[in-house]
């Protein structure tokens, strides 16, 4: 039973790695088999289809951004940037979710979806108690966030990694989200 939880280890790391690179359509399943040391026909054992690998190792590394970033409502300029932090500490998995968005994958991690509107309704329950403000819509005011905090990784166009145009070092970003954010949740 080791080896074949070991063996699925090492096919989910040698997919991150096909995966994040090439997306879904560009990834090759023998690839992944010779950079995990197994035979082909394992991975179809295993995950069926190279779809079902994909949203697999998507599901793993969102678990553990999830783990790693506690969604705090009362505190979302922190919140920020803890997600500017990991999301700048973890592109493979900013390019991972974005071939899942550009090659609009069919099978989605179900958790994804129950956790944001888990947190939608934290900061709508958040807004209905005074703690932040309701000029905004909570729809609004998570995707912003999110959108500010991983703006300047390498697979975003418009903010890619460090440009001129950013500020100088990754504590002023980081500082400037953060306000950002503050003046977001604090709007009446």
């Amino acid at each position: 039973m080791r080896n074949a939880e070991a063996t699925r280890e090492l096919i989910l790391n040698a997919a991150m790695e096909e995966f994040s690179a090439l997306g879904i359509a560009g990834a090759r399943v023998d690839r992944i088999a010779k950079a995990a040391g197994c035979n082909k026909n394992l991975i179809y054992i295993y995950f069926e289809n190279k779809e079902t690998l994909f949203a697999t190792v998507l599901q793993k590394y969102i678990d553990r951004a999830f783990e790693a970033i506690p969604f705090t409502p009362d505190n979302l300029p922190d919140y920020a940037a803890r997600v500017f932090d990991f999301a700048m500490a973890n592109p493979h998995l900013m390019r991972l979710m974005m071939w899942s968005n550009l090659e609009q994958m069919t099978v989605k991690p179900i958790e994804r979806g129950a956790l944001h509107d888990q947190k939608l309704q934290q900061i709508s329950d958040a807004q209905s108690n005074g703690r932040i403000g309701s000029a905004f819509e909570p729809k609004f005011i998570l995707t912003s966030l999110m959108v500010l905090a991983t703006a300047w990784t390498a697979t975003n166009p418009f903010g890619a990694a460090m440009t001129a145009e950013a500020p100088s070092t990754p504590e002023l970003l980081k500082e400037s989200i953060t306000k950002a954010v503050s003046l977001i949740v604090e709007a009446k």
